[in-house]
């Protein structure tokens, strides 16, 4: 039965690497979007994707999950949805996607859905595969004993698509029934149970009871089953030998399945990936191509992205200068021109490297080169305290440290999860990215050391002293949380396979995008209270500005732009952000800054890079001097020296300070969340500033 003007409400399932991602983004291309479900920090993915006769289906991309018996808040999550019928997202039908050389393996998570009695659609992913490795599937056979219909897919090559969207479409004629007895295992506990809640199905009782004594207990508001705390007619060593056997009934059944539907030519080629892994998960040189690709990944941020920087530079003071120039003077005019435009323009110059940096991690991750180097520091991690499951969010932190110190939910022992919370946020993030370019590219030259630029060097070199600094402060708190934990690392190596253009793109445009607007929503605001605050002050100082600079500079014969300058200068340090700077710069003068520098590091807390937005904005209020804000920096000069402000000493002492500090209250807030506690992120906040301060008054005395 066909349906029309309708929206399908879909669940796609899967084991972690079987290509789910793929198949979603096949389906839903950019129309798609990315948020978490209430109450908890899981991922939620969700899209529309347009079928045939003006129906539609919501796709929901479930966490993977390897089965039903949950072992992390992940899996959890699926399990919730899927009992809960009366749940605004439980799907009409689920879609099972697999993958061909592990068909066995993925099947256990079907036949488990199947029980539930939800129509069910089987996807057999990696297609494109099967000739290599030498695999014949009997379709018919398999329909058959699985009661149910499959789309054979390559989401790489993108067939069969068409025949998941027709299988949905038709989702009414699938067969609803197990084909898999779980009752079985114990037939006269089943049916006690049965007995029991004579009106509730039997396989979701089964796992209402084993998810309580698996992980942790269901959300009984959100899933409304019976209390069948009170059914303890098994204890929880007993339930989990049930779980056992249910388990190798339900493989006895695939194996069955699989003998006459699955067929593998056992001369065919396997010898490739073998030897990828010997060398890229080799005890020495597995780390010296990990760093070969990281020096190669920070050379081409630099380079590549040079140009397209250099544009979106000199358009936003051009479209800056052309709103001076074209707009009726006034207020309004100076909030366009010195606050909205530079401000924004301090976000949007950096989308290029950007955007760069998620091409890169994208690819290591679609190529299943991140899952190698997750297992090739796993041993070296647990030195530090450190899980083999902390390098995700390690790893992670690279993006974002807010769901970097969510990833670290997967890590069972509580106190290599402390640990990894806390040292997270040292890792270089993408908000810290747009400080270091362009403060690099003012203070480190644009040369080259055997062919290697030293300005992608010096942001490489930071990257690894976000590690040190992580793995180090991992070491202290290992050594000083005494509980004693041992726990167990296991990570799944997937096939390496060229990364598919679609979901790269996809990937880049949409980390980028939330990057964006998440940061231009605060930079928006900020940039507007900045304005209002450089172009007010309280004083007749700032009112009388103009009068005072020409008294004080009469008879030095100045030029008329000259005197401008001095003037808006004098008005900046007189309004209420100058008087805020003013108060704290005796602070941070034993660092190489200014005032200036000042309000943008207090403005940074909200987000690391509004430091260049307010940057921007400040040097744009009242100047009449054209050109782009890093010429602007480039020649603002120290009051005390003389000499240049953003020299060698003062850059390197920002860059370090940038580098240690917690200037992040997003992070912050996170981690009290993760903690249930505000005693965790202040003594963050605490033990990172005191390291930013220290670190960067050694470097600028030093270097000065």
């Amino acid at each position: 039965m066909i349906l029309t003007n309708k929206q399908i409400k879909v669940a796609l399932i899967g084991n972690p690497n079987t290509g789910k991602t793929s198949v979603f983004n096949q389906l839903t291309g950019l129309n798609q979007k990315v948020g978490n479900y209430p109450g908890i920090t899981v991922e939620k993915k969700e899209g529309i994707c347009k079928l045939s006769r003006g129906v539609k289906a919501h796709i929901l991309d479930l966490p993977g999950t390897y089965s039903l018996n949950a072992t992390s808040l992940d899996e959890n999550v699926v399990i919730e949805l899927l009992l809960n019928k009366n749940g605004k997202d439980y799907p009409d039908v689920a879609v099972v996607i697999t993958d061909v050389e592990n068909l066995k393996r993925n099947l256990l998570l079907f036949t488990q859905i199947k029980d539930l009695k939800l129509p069910t659609i089987l996807v057999i992913n990696m297609a494109d595969r099967m000739d290599r490795k030498g695999i014949s599937l009997d379709i018919e056979s398999l329909e058959q004993k699985l009661n149910t219909r499959i789309a054979l897919v390559s989401s790489r090559k993108g067939t069969g698509i068409d025949k998941i969207k027709e299988l949905i479409l038709d989702y009414r004629s699938l067969s609803t029934e197990p084909c898999v007895n779980a009752s079985a295992i114990d037939q006269p506990y089943f049916e006690n149970l049965q007995n029991a809640f004579p009106e509730h199905e039997l396989y979701k009782l089964w796992l209402v009871i084993t998810q309580d004594a698996n992980f942790v207990e269901l959300n009984r508001h959100a899933v409304p089953v019976p209390d069948t705390s009170s059914f303890n007619t098994k204890s929880r060593s007993e339930l989990k030998r049930l779980q056992q056997r249910e388990a190798i009934h339900r493989y006895q059944f695939i194996n069955g399945t699989l003998k006459e539907g699955y067929k593998t030519d056992i001369h065919a080629a396997k010898g490739l990936r073998a030897t990828l892994d010997r060398i890229l998960t080799h005890k020495v040189w597995g780390y010296v191509i990990f760093f070969a690709i990281l020096l190669l990944m920070f050379q081409a941020i630099f380079k590549w992205s040079e140009y397209p920087m250099d544009f979106i530079d000199q358009s936003f003071a051009s479209l800056s200068e052309w709103a001076k120039n074209v707009l009726p003077a006034g207020v309004f005019t100076n909030l366009i021109a010195e606050g909205l435009i530079p401000g924004i323009g301090g976000v949007v110059i950096f989308i290029p490297q950007i955007a760069f940096l998620f091409l890169f991690i994208s690819i290591l991750e679609e190529s299943g080169y991140m899952s190698r180097v997750v297992f090739l520091m796993d041993k070296g991690m647990r030195r530090f305290g450190l899980s083999g499951k902390s390098v995700v969010p390690l790893i992670s932190g690279a993006a974002c440290a807010i769901p970097a110190v969510m990833a670290t939910r997967n890590i069972e022992s509580w106190k290599e999860r402390l640990i990894t919370i806390l040292v997270t946020p040292f890792m270089t993030c993408s908000a810290r990215l747009p400080v270091y370019l362009i403060i690099i590219a003012l203070v480190i030259p644009d040369e080259r050391f055997m062919g290697l630029n030293y300005q992608g060097l010096m942001l490489m070199a930071l990257y690894l002293i976000g590690f040190i600094a992580a793995v180090g402060s991992a070491y202290i708190l290992h050594k000083l949380l005494k509980t004693r934990t041992r726990s167990f690392f296991v990570v799944e190596m997937p096939n390496y396979k060229i990364p598919l253009f679609k979901n790269v793109a996809i990937t880049v445009v949409e980390k980028t995008k939330s990057f964006v607007f998440g940061a231009g929503k605060i930079i928006l605001a900020i940039s507007i209270i900045l304005w209002f605050l450089a172009s007010n002050g309280p004083s007749e100082r700032f009112d009388n500005a103009e009068q005072i600079i020409t008294e004080r500079h009469q008879g030095e014969n100045l030029s008329e732009g000259e005197l401008d300058t001095e003037i808006a200068s004098y008005q900046l340090e007189n309004s209420y952000i100058g008087i805020v700077g003013k108060a704290i710069e005796p602070v941070i003068q034993p660092l190489g800054y200014d005032w200036k520098i000042g309000i943008a590091l207090v403005s940074s807390f909200a987000a690391r890079e509004v430091f260049v937005g307010t940057l921007a904005t400040i040097y744009s209020v009242g100047s009449e001097e054209e050109g782009t804000i890093k010429n602007r920096m480039a020649k603002e000069t120290n009051p005390q020296t003389g000499g240049k402000l953003f020299n060698l000493a003062s850059g390197v002492s920002l860059l370090l300070f940038y580098a240690f500090a917690m200037q992040c209250m997003s992070t912050l807030a996170i981690v009290k969340r993760e903690t249930n506690s505000w005693k965790w992120p202040m003594i963050q906040l605490v033990f990172m500033s005191a390291i930013a301060y220290v670190t960067a008054l050694i470097a600028y005395q030093v270097l000065k």
